[in-house]
């Protein structure tokens, strides 16, 4: 059976960069062969039932968008984004709150990041709070997969990719939009041990006038063979340095803060500002906006240099090092291997309780209990992307007769 679900046609502009984009007719093809939910799960192996698919063409602008069983796409053996890396992803996540609700978490967010990176990879616009419509239908789909759990949840991965059948480098004539979802549980395999780190100079993750703040596939694929060079040296994850100064950029796939008693003697929560290296994380956001409102030290944004971590390390000035990000959320990092020498960037006691403190107001922040939204009409979506999780109020599909 297809079940149908109505939206206002859209259209494409050809004289214009942005998608006028009131979302398409949804058409919703359900499985008739539901999967087993799994108990335990590595991350980002198993996927639900359905997934979702919009293309597009220069020549007609966006499809229909299209539920439908989960399975394999078929490309082109030319097509651009295998060759010329022209895609882009997000990540983001739908939590089961205590009142058994389902909520993202500042979606919003993640689809202006995503559509800021979609101009820098020239793939067309698309319309933001549509296509979160059709993303909420799709876990609406596959809503029983969304764990009842405080430890896992529901991951979101939104793919851009270019679809155009020929070689050469240009701005492609045709593309994929499609959203797949997963259950995940902690991103790292030992979650309660604080992550070793490994900084070295010899690798960049990204530079001015590059793409550092997008999310594209690119910059992590080069990520690779650093990454397998730290476990070399008895380490996790590589540290990010960038500059003559080496400057602290990233730790691993996550934004980076230092707790730390500065040079001024003020306490104070520090990550690298937003210069165009930097990844602008939704979890980092909620972690400066949360902390800010605290008002229990200082909040900065500000350069940070291995030098200067260095010396606050010999000082003992150092409370602690955490990445954030979605997949990992808070992740405390407990020592770096730099120039040869472990230094350790962890009080266990001290840096342990602030992680978790943290952790703990973030998830009650997912897990507040909003008024409900009135579906279809998203114009009350955009409020998400304030600090609140927002529910997601389910509906039933009417069921229609398949057309032959």
């Amino acid at each position: 059976m297809v079940h149908v679900h109505r939206f206002l046609k859209c259209h494409y502009l050809l004289c214009c960069s942005v998608i006028c984009n009131q979302a398409a007719d949804l058409v919703i093809e359900l499985s008739s062969t539901p999967k087993p939910k799994p108990d335990v799960i590595p991350f980002g192996t198993v996927f639900t039932d359905h997934m979702l698919t919009i293309e597009w063409n220069a020549s007609e602008g966006w499809q229909a968008p299209l539920i439908k069983p989960f399975g394999n796409l078929s490309l082109h053996p030319a097509t651009s984004s295998l060759h010329y890396a022209i895609q882009l992803y997000e990540g983001l996540k739908a939590y089961r709150g205590d009142d058994n609700k389902l909520r993202f978490f500042r979606p919003m967010l993640n689809l202006k990041r995503m559509s800021n990176t979609a101009k820098r990879a020239c793939l067309p616009a698309f319309d933001e709070s549509e296509f979160l419509e059709c993303i909420r239908r799709l876990v609406e789909t596959d809503q029983d997969w969304v764990p009842n759990s405080d430890s896992a949840s529901l991951y979101i991965r939104p793919t851009f990719i270019a679809t155009e059948p020929a070689l050469g480098l240009r701005k492609p004539g045709s593309a994929l939009l499609y959203v797949i979802l997963c259950q995940v549980g902690s991103y790292f395999k030992n979650k309660a041990e604080p992550l070793s780190m490994w900084a070295d100079p010899k690798y960049t993750r990204a530079w001015k006038g590059g793409t550092g703040d997008c999310k594209m596939g690119g910059n992590y694929g080069c990520s690779l063979f650093p990454q397998y060079e730290a476990e070399e040296h008895g380490c996790q994850q590589a540290l990010w340095l960038y500059g003559e100064d080496h400057q602290i950029t990233e730790a691993g796939t996550m934004n980076l803060f230092l707790h730390w008693i500065n040079e001024d003697g003020e306490e104070e929560l520090a990550t690298p500002p937003l210069d165009g290296i930097i990844l602008p994380g939704v979890t980092r956001l909620s972690v400066l906006e949360l902390t800010r409102k605290w008002g229990e030290f200082k909040v900065t944004e500000r350069y940070l240099t291995m030098s200067q971590l260095c010396l606050a390390l010999k000082q003992q000035r150092v409370k602690g090092m955490f990445g954030s990000g979605t997949a990992s959320m808070i992740c405390p990092i407990g020592h770096i291997v730099y120039q040869g020498e472990v230094r350790d960037s962890s009080r266990p006691t001290e840096d342990t309780a602030f992680s978790l403190a943290l952790f703990q107001r973030l998830k009650k922040n997912k897990s507040v209990i909003c008024q409900p939204i009135s579906w279809p009409g998203s114009s009350h979506f955009l409020k998400s992307a304030g600090f609140l999780a927002t529910p997601i109020v389910m509906t039933r599909l009417q069921e229609v007769p398949r057309n032959n």
